[in-house]
């Protein structure tokens, strides 16, 4: 038999079948890598790095639910934010890899201690006696979804993403051109001239016959025109309305507080003189002479010399400091005294407080009512659906506002307005609830048949989060009418009287403005006119302006010295010239001119922090697959 199988094995039919069957395992056997030939793994390559799809999926999931929390109420997720939240979350995550690759390249070391210390010190994982709960981190760690390992990993990565971030920034100061043309934009003071015109000073006009009236009446049929009121009941299901009958207990206003301890603890802050240097010896030269008396100035001047940075950080609070070495001995130093040096990750530090701010703590007993109202609104705030749920339930069976129930936190209202609000004695209708509510509540009382029952609630979005419900029935429609002219008589006339006064103040004070543009000084103008002068005191662009309108100091700072102007206000014409400009001097204003430089410079430091992490985004040419992350895009649709 095994003969007979060798000869058939020669045979060109049995070579062709064999044949067949490689060719057949060939094919199923590397279908699959054949194709996946032209596709990726990954959704982009920076560098040495990679982004997986399962690692950007995770990003993009939890910036795509954030965005759809700042949706308004009923609109839902479109396409083209899914787009603009991907691209967001990947430009974001090569933006970090690039930092991580230059990281990497410049060989930065986090020690383990810092790491440690950073994670000792976040109030999220302190117990009871305001020290570190690792039995807190590891829950709040689990309630992530986040491992220990991978936790520190990050605290690591943003540790040594400052170090290189802090180096980029240290020298980095903002022109001197640039803030003294911003501080003397910004602390310019000036005072002017003003001649008021009041509407009730022109003359009365001689008095009006029948005619004149009658014209003026029917020009203006809008004053004398009472418009459409309705007559409307409604309910209104709101949260603050909800809390009010909601208690709570001692042991809910404790775990609200402890959970929210860093509302109620005001940290320290301390005002701080840095000297950043390269060299210990010099360091300590440096220490010596300003902890012999030199004042700040000089000793900017002798770090730069050495080759060093000063800088100067305003209201600092002990976490917000680049280097925890620096951070523990600045908030260890006695103000006004000089420390140092101070070796740290960015060089040798010298250091002086020149401020302590200290910080505040708040028992619960301090705050208890304020707890209470926030457990209160907090609880409402997962009751109302329930409780808006219970009330369609009712309404859905056509029985109308009377038979609901009075004990759910529902307030009743009624009473007739127009379509702006307003109740016919002129005053606005007493709607309870935000100002979105009541916009809704009057909108839909014009927009409802009379006699209509509600069939349901109207849920109405709250800007800022939550929601509020109302419900109505238009009980009677009176129509809009235009008052007889016999019945406004009086009125019309001192209208007519109003607006003749006020074309004459009109006159006077163009007379006036057209003097002084002619050559005549603000003060001949005025008296020949009988009008009072009165001179302001220095004013800022911005701040108290006393009793001098918004509208004249605003035009005020863009006058030229001695050009008059004239504005009108709700009680007349006022005529104004600048009587005194007042540029800053920095030498005079110290401390405005140091904070205006400091708030620069954060800017400054900014930029130049963004155009860094641009130029390292751009040298490390990252790949996108923008097939994969189209797939996200359309992953919703």
């Amino acid at each position: 038999m095994l003969t007979a199988f060798r000869r058939a094995l020669e045979t060109w039919p049995v070579r062709m079948l064999f044949g067949l069957m490689v060719i057949a395992f060939v094919v199923w056997g590397v279908g699959d890598a054949i194709r996946n030939i032209g596709t990726t793994t990954w959704i982009a390559k920076v560098g040495g790095q990679t982004i997986d799809p399962a690692r950007f999926n995770e990003v993009f999931e939890r910036d795509l639910a954030l965005a759809e929390q700042r949706l308004p109420q009923g609109q839902n997720v479109t396409a083209a934010l899914r787009r603009k939240v991907a691209q967001a979350a990947l430009d974001q995550m090569i933006a970090q890899a690039a930092i991580s690759e230059e990281i990497r390249r410049l060989r930065i070391a986090v020690p383990d201690s810092a790491v440690r210390e950073t994670v000792f010190a976040m109030p999220a994982f302190q117990g009871p006696g305001g020290t570190f709960d690792r039995a807190r981190m590891n829950a709040v760690l689990a309630n992530n979804g986040i491992s220990e390992n991978r936790f520190l990993g990050m605290i690591s990565g943003q540790i040594a993403q400052q170090q290189m971030l802090g180096a980029v920034v240290a020298g980095v100061a903002p022109p001197a051109l640039l803030t003294r043309k911003l501080f003397s934009f910004s602390a310019e003071t000036r005072s002017a001239l003003v001649a008021p015109v009041p509407f009730a000073s022109a003359p009365p006009p001689p008095a009006p016959d029948e005619a004149a009236l009658q014209r003026f009446y029917a020009d203006h049929p809008w004053l004398y025109r009472v418009p459409e009121y309705r007559e409307i009941k409604a309910v209104v299901l709101t949260a603050g309305a909800l809390a009010k009958a909601i208690s709570v207990t001692p042991e809910e206003l404790k775990t609200y507080y402890d959970e929210h301890k860093a509302d109620y603890v005001t940290p320290e802050r301390r005002s701080l003189q840095v000297l950043v240097l390269h060299d210990a010896a010099k360091a300590a030269a440096l220490a010596k002479q300003w902890q012999g008396g030199a004042d700040w100035a000089a000793m900017q001047a002798a770090a730069k010399a050495d080759g060093g940075n000063a800088v100067a950080l305003p209201g600092t609070t002990e976490g917000e400091l680049p280097d925890p070495a620096l951070a523990k001995a600045a908030f260890a130093a006695a103000q006004g005294v000089v420390t140092g040096p101070v070796t740290t990750g960015l060089g040798v530090d010298v250091v002086k407080v020149t401020k302590i701010t200290a910080g505040a703590a708040k028992s619960l007993a301090d705050v208890k009512d304020e707890v209470a109202a926030r457990v209160r609104a907090d609880h409402a705030a997962n009751r109302i659906y329930d409780v808006a749920n219970k009330v369609d339930n009712i309404l859905g069976t056509g029985v109308g506002l009377s038979k609901l129930p009075g004990d759910v936190g529902l307030v009743g209202v009624s009473g007739t307005l127009d379509a702006g609000g307003t109740t016919p004695k002129g005053k606005p209708a007493p709607i309870p609830g935000p100002p979105a509510l009541r916009k809704a509540i009057v909108k839909a009382a014009f927009a409802t048949a009379p006699g209509q029952p509600p069939a349901q609630l109207t849920e109405v979005a709250v800007p800022g989060g939550g929601t509020a419900y109302y419900a109505l029935t238009v009980e009677k429609v009176t129509p809009p009418r235009e008052k007889p002219f016999s019945e406004v008589k009086d009125t019309v006339t001192a209208q007519w009287t109003a607006a003749k006064r006020r074309k004459e103040a009109e006159r006077i004070a163009t007379r006036v403005l057209v003097a002084v543009q002619g050559g005549q000084t603000f003060a001949t103008a005025a008296a020949a006119a009988g009008l009072a002068v009165q001179a302001t005191p220095l004013l800022a662009r911005q701040g108290p302006a006393g009793e001098m309108p918004a509208v004249l100091r605003r035009v005020l700072f863009s006058l030229k010295p001695g050009q008059p102007t004239m504005v009108q206000s709700d009680k007349g014409f006022l005529l104004a010239v600048p009587q005194k400009i007042v540029q800053p001097d920095p030498k005079q204003e110290p401390e405005k001119y140091a904070a205006l430089r400091q708030v620069i410079a954060r800017a400054v430091s900014q930029d130049v922090a963004s155009s860094f992490a641009a130029a390292l985004r751009q040298r490390a040419h990252p790949r996108v697959d923008h097939a994969q992350l189209e797939s996200f895009v359309n992953s919703g649709n």
